[in-house]
């Protein structure tokens, strides 16, 4: 079946460049909008759609034991991936949408983030198909559905939810004789503890810092501290930054560096990132997602678990609610074979279980999170439970869900941000400065909208 083309927006390369770092139980694991000239032509042989992502060599073998698997289940569509790093996959992605050519742009696609492509009118809108087939969306995390969300619309669905937990090397604690992480931990613990475990010398060479964390995680802090970014994170007409509760939170993080008691991010990027750092014993705890689980689990000599991240005392747990998202190309002409697949591959029985046994995700439904399919593995960490509970509160605020945000975030507030984080800027001054660009960028793009 042949469908119209759909009228497309070129957009800027720049927006592909600012991702991310991935559903509730589908009523039917392979259901459709059961599209009359569809089912005809799946009658006439099977539909090839095609399924495009990003990853190392390591993932894309688990996504082709994923389409090797729904292509098993039945014999109506066959699937076929596509796949690129992370360095070229959006690059790629726009000029074959730029192209205009449903026979070049894959079906089905995993992106992020999700409003800047809706906006450009790329992506299918999903709810018609959810509303069809009966698929159950009410097992998402807490805010994570949010995140393939455009103005009131679904356009994606989230493969897992990236929220973080704090894991820690149990061979150092022992060590230096310091009781493992719980859930009754503050800031205070930590800071403490991170005394204790980074080994700096009186020249100030640093053996072993005590924690690494991704600059781009700041948000973390902030959120748990009862701060924010902007006033509103979907129709923002101010920077929040400036106020108390975030500058605080900020000020912990770059204090933390300034100590060397945290890796600056020149500093884990030279170890190769956190997963690097972490496994060579160069820190002695990371903050991160679910995705490093299989690389240590894989590592010799890593005797490691996770714990919630600590918060401040009287603060919140401030998970992000985000992760990149399955989505459907509107230039496709297979969407009722793309719907049925991209249904089973956000099915409690179909991808999100395959994903969850592989180690590399925490799902995106909470059932599957919350099955033996996770909670049961007999593989670390052995405290799985802390990613249910940091789920449990997940939240917005990492983000912002509006077009813009990746532009905004891009080229104004992370590179404000990096001059504190490499110790070039106090906290006040840089937050001062930075909200001002904010408001003015927010003013200039008509925000907040009406």
């Amino acid at each position: 079946m042949v469908k119209p083309k759909r009228m497309l927006f070129l957009f800027p390369l720049l927006l592909a460049i600012f991702a991310l770092v991935a559903c509730a139980p589908a009523g039917s694991d392979t259901a459709s909008s059961g599209n009359v000239d569809s089912d005809a032509a799946m009658a006439d042989g099977p539909t090839t759609i095609t399924w495009a992502m990003w990853g190392s060599p390591t993932e894309i073998e688990t996504h082709q034991a994923v389409a090797d698997a729904f292509n098993a289940s039945q014999s109506d569509i066959v699937v076929e991936i596509y796949s690129e790093p992370w360095g070229d996959y959006f690059t790629k992605i726009n000029t074959m949408w730029a192209s205009g050519d449903p026979e070049i742009v894959p079906d089905v696609l995993f992106l992020s983030p999700i409003q800047g492509y809706a906006a450009q009118g790329v992506l299918e809108p999903l709810d018609s198909y959810i509303e069809a087939s009966g698929y159950d969306i009410n097992d998402y995390w807490p805010a994570l559905l949010e995140f393939g969300m455009h103005d009131g619309q679904i356009y994606g669905l989230p493969r897992d939810i990236g929220l973080e937990v704090l894991y820690y090397n149990k061979t150092i604690f022992d060590e230096v004789g310091l009781d493992y992480p719980d859930d009754s931990w503050t800031w205070d613990d930590l800071s403490e503890a991170a005394e204790a475990l980074a080994i700096v010398e009186d020249s100030g060479r640093v053996e072993r810092y005590a924690l690494g964390m991704e600059d781009g995680k700041y948000q973390l802090w902030v959120g748990q501290n009862g701060g924010s970014i902007l006033d509103n994170m979907r129709n923002p007409s101010r920077c929040t930054l400036t106020e108390p509760a975030a500058i605080e939170g900020i000020q912990m993080f770059a204090d933390m560096m300034q100590s060397s008691l945290a890796m600056r991010p020149a500093d884990l990027n030279q170890t190769g990132g956190d997963a690097g750092a972490f496994a060579e014993g160069l820190t002695a705890m990371i903050i991160q997602n679910s995705s490093r689980v299989g690389t240590f689990n894989a590592t010799d000599g890593i005797d490691y678990d996770v714990a919630v991240v600590p918060i401040p005392n009287g603060g919140q747990r401030s998970a992000a609610a985000g992760g990149a998202a399955w989505t459907i190309s509107a230039l496709s002409d297979n969407k009722d074979a793309a719907w049925t697949f991209l249904s089973w591959l956000q099915g409690t029985a179909g991808g999100q279980k395959l994903y969850t046994e592989s180690g590399e995700i925490l799902p995106a439904l909470q059932s599957t999170a919350n099955s033996d399919a996770f909670l049961g593995m007999d593989a670390a960490p052995v405290n799985r439970q802390a990613f249910i509970t940091e789920g449990e509160n997940a939240k917005i605020g990492r983000i912002g869900y509006f077009a813009e945000w990746s532009e905004l975030n891009g080229t104004v507030i992370s590179p404000a941000l990096g001059s504190v984080w490499a110790g070039e800027a106090t906290v006040e001054e840089t937050l001062s400065a930075l909200c001002e660009q904010v408001d003015a960028f927010l003013a200039d793009n008509g925000y907040p909208k009406n």
